[in-house]
């Protein structure tokens, strides 16, 4: 039975180290061909060294590699308000590489991803696609030393010949014309794969060919949500997933979870800035309230700051999961994105405690029990990175 596997980050519950090699060994399983689909690399020697060198050695191996990476700003933070007063703590100097550079020293074919005003934004590896041993490496974590230690982060590691062919598929649109425009077509599907012994229904698209239709899809989801939802997210700015929100409310299903406060503040200023979108800030207070959502407080963006950012992308409605790169925003339509549905009670469960721990670390937040009843959780919860 094709599997899922899951890894949970936040920040500072685990050494960059671990992730490093729990990408390593991912990496080693090769035995035919890589395609790294990679937003950003930023890794300092030592990481960098523990990536490339199992790289090189699937090469000599014999395994084709190809990676290919986003060629904008790589700079696709919500601005916070101008007149917004921080003390923005500058990260720390070190020996890491641009994208390009990592890329370019590692010697195998590369592809630099050019979009209009769009991200190349995926961080997905498709392993060995067209053999039965094919995997898949996806999630919100970026290949680079702040999301392996100071933000929030969910991988997924998928086994799944019939999944990994969609992968591949999008992979050779990105590949052939190095650009945005025209991917994420036909290359959208469904698996039944297993998690914690029991069947997990998956369906998989990619933008920004399916970009509409993915914030249709979720807040159709959403609509179709009865018991609670649990949220994780950066940004919530999709107007359609925001009136699903609200509709959620008006029905007195519970909302809980955790978002990063200083990206929606950037978020709420510049909705103050657009005449249509002044109902907006309020909505969203709106739903913080009566969810009592947890809030990070990352530091405001700026190139040189630290990036603590809440990063991940991830809402879970009853017994289903969404997550992957896509961020629940009007941009993410028109990345380059993919986003999975997964139906599944043990994997929804996983999340949900995933999530209950950043609350309590992140401000509390009212936690839902499975009954639907609300409880304060005072203690401090160990959050177990890998589930």
């Amino acid at each position: 039975m094709d599997t899922i596997e899951t890894l949970f980050l936040c920040e500072h519950c685990q050494p960059p180290e671990k992730v490093a090699h729990y990408l390593a060994d991912f990496l080693k399983s090769a035995t035919r061909s890589i395609d790294f689909c990679a937003y950003s690399f930023h890794l300092k020697r030592d990481l960098r060294e523990i990536v490339a060198s199992t790289l090189r050695e699937r090469a000599s191996a014999g395994v084709k590699i190809r990676i290919a990476y986003d060629a904008g700003t790589q700079q696709d933070e919500i601005q916070v308000d101008p007149h917004y007063k921080a003390d923005v703590p500058v990260a720390e100097g070190g020996d890491a590489l641009t994208t390009p550079d990592f890329v370019r020293s590692l010697g195998f074919p590369c592809r630099a991803i050019e979009g209009d005003r769009t991200l190349m934004h995926h961080k997905y590896i498709v392993l060995d696609a067209d053999t039965p041993d094919a995997r898949v490496w996806t999630g919100s974590a970026n290949f680079t030393d702040e999301s392996w230690t100071l933000q929030e982060n969910n991988i997924l590691t998928i086994r799944s010949q019939k999944l990994a062919g969609y992968y591949a598929y999008d992979f050779e649109q990105l590949w052939v014309d190095s650009h945005i425009e025209g991917t994420g077509m036909n290359d959208s599907g469904e698996a039944t794969l297993e998690y914690g012994g029991e069947l997990a229904h998956t369906l998989i698209n990619f933008s920004p060919g399916e970009g509409e239709w993915m914030d249709e899809l979720i807040a159709n989801q959403i609509d179709r949500t009865n018991e609670r939802l649990t949220v994780a997210a950066v940004v919530v700015t999709s107007t359609r997933i925001l009136n699903a929100l609200l509709r959620l409310k008006e029905r007195g299903v519970p909302i809980e979870g955790i978002y990063d406060y200083t990206q929606m503040e950037g978020v709420k200023y510049q909705w103050r800035q657009v005449p249509p979108n002044h109902w907006k800030p309020g909505a969203w207070e709106e739903l913080v309230q009566y969810g009592n959502l947890a809030g990070k407080k990352s530091i405001p963006y700026t190139p040189t700051s630290i990036h603590d950012y809440m990063h991940n992308k991830v809402m879970v409605l009853d017994d289903v999961v969404i997550t992957g790169s896509y961020n629940f925003s009007r941009h993410a339509q028109r990345n380059a994105e993919n986003l999975l549905l997964i139906r599944s009670e043990a994997l929804a469960a996983t999340y949900r405690d995933y999530i209950h721990g950043l609350m309590e670390r992140y401000g509390g937040g009212r936690k839902t029990t499975d009954d639907g009843r609300r409880t304060t959780d005072d203690g401090r919860r160990t959050i177990d990175d890998r589930r």
